[in-house]
């Protein structure tokens, strides 16, 4: 184990992609300290990709980027617009509205940053308001894209634990209300205290009309949310059908996305889709290591070593969390952690789904924390703005994340009430 964590940490301080250095490091152990051949590598990524489910995210990815190739995101920002932009700091609001809705249509928060932050930020900037503000509320509500169904951590995560994926979705409405009205709140104090501009207000008959534009991007997440709990579709499933629905939508109805366009649209889906199952592939062999050297048990008597309380185990597990989300990629993360925290669940007595969200909450949080918070990147670069400015920007909605992410730990019904309205306890 010592070789194994070793060979992990140096290669992935030598800046080897996450997925090669769990390959690389599992190669090793395979070799060196175990009776299996090396072909058990190949073996076990294979079983590890082989899922029904996982065949969801490079799905959503595609339905995501065809969505968004149709000009959407435009009519997602105007909607919000006309509805907030007459409060002051409106364009701030309105940037946290957009990633809300706009959770539901690409699942990631990485898509997010990039969608909205490219048209928000540049607004905001000629509206007034700084660069490291505009880019900090942008990668701060970012983070709203994975939690909001659907999302791609939660369909990995159902996958590795064996858990329910619709489940997952509707205990994530309630934390990613929360967050968005929250760092809402944190916008219109700040830009009360700043005088942030405001626009002039928008008659209701224009508000309706770019409603009604946007009603498109709207439905899609209650196609898909709608289509699994009702039992018509799997999430796999209810993924192809997203994917049908953003064609129809581009092609015939909006007309903004021509055939020519949508190999590209697949293409760059593919890109970002392939390196996910390839880390889906490389972590499953990792986890099976970890496994078979007990390393889960190893965890477990440590924490309940240091102490016997739930309160106090969940507050280390999230400290931990958030200290992994520096400087780990999500995937990487959720793929690697989460099979051998998930073991003491049961020791503890808290709800598999409670559990799960709590930790995708987490590691979403870490995609605002530096050094490797990659929103914080993507924001930016597209605000063309120092990091640590950002940073220095960002303290306030800090406080927000971490409050949401202390209710969904140590409050159950924020995650379990939907859940349990809609399926039942």
């Amino acid at each position: 184990m010592g070789i194994l964590l070793t060979s992990f940490a140096a290669f992935l301080a030598a800046g080897m992609p996450i997925a090669f250095v769990l390959g690389v490091s599992c190669l090793i152990y395979i070799h060196f300290f175990s009776s299996f051949p090396p072909i058990v590598l190949a073996q076990r990524m294979i079983a590890g990709m082989n899922t029904w489910v996982f065949l969801a995210v490079p799905l959503f990815i595609l339905a995501g980027n065809l969505m968004n190739a149709t000009g959407i995101t435009d009519k997602l920002i105007g909607s919000v617009n006309s509805f907030v932009g007459h409060i002051r700091g409106g364009l701030a609001l309105a940037n946290v509205q957009a990633s809300m809705l706009f959770a539901g249509v690409s699942g990631t928060a990485v898509g997010d940053t990039a969608s909205i932050g490219s048209i928000m930020i540049p607004a905001m900037k000629r509206e007034g308001y700084s660069a490291d503000y505009s880019a900090a509320v942008t990668a701060s509500s970012s983070v709203i894209g994975p939690i909001i169904p659907p999302s791609l951590p939660m369909i990995i995560v159902a996958a590795i634990l064996n858990l329910s994926v619709g489940r997952m979705f509707i205990g994530g409405i309630v934390p990613g209300i929360l967050l968005g009205t929250g760092l809402m709140l944190v916008a219109y104090v700040l830009a009360r205290r700043a005088g942030h501009p405001k626009r002039p207000r928008v008659p209701w008959a224009e508000r309706l009309r770019t409603l009604g534009s946007a009603l498109e991007a709207i439905m899609m997440p209650v196609i898909i949310i709608g289509g699994i709990v009702g039992g018509v579709f799997t999430p796999t499933e209810a993924a192809g059908v997203a994917c049908a629905y953003a064609l129809i939508v581009g092609v015939m109805i909006e007309r903004t996305l021509p055939l020519k366009a949508i190999p590209r649209v697949i293409l760059d889906s593919l890109i970002m889709g392939v390196p996910i199952m390839i880390l889906v592939g490389t972590s499953t062999v990792f986890s099976w290591i970890l496994i078979a050297e007990r390393v889960p048990q190893m965890i477990a008597e440590l924490l309940f070593a240091i102490s016997t309380d739930k309160i106090v185990i969940l507050l280390i597990i999230n400290v931990f969390l958030l200290f992994i989300g520096t400087f780990m990629e999500t995937n990487a993360a959720i793929l690697i952690l989460f099979p051998v925290l998930f073991t003491i669940v049961p020791e503890i007595g808290i709800d598999p789904i409670q559990f799960a969200l709590m930790m995708i909450v987490n590691l979403m949080i870490g995609l605002t924390t530096p050094p490797m918070g990659v929103c914080l990147f993507v924001s930016g670069s597209i605000a063309k703005e120092s990091i640590f400015k950002i940073v220095g920007q960002l303290w306030p909605f800090y406080v927000v994340l971490i409050g949401v992410l202390l209710a969904v730990t140590f409050v159950p019904q924020v995650t379990l009430f939907l859940p349990s309205l809609v399926y039942g306890s």
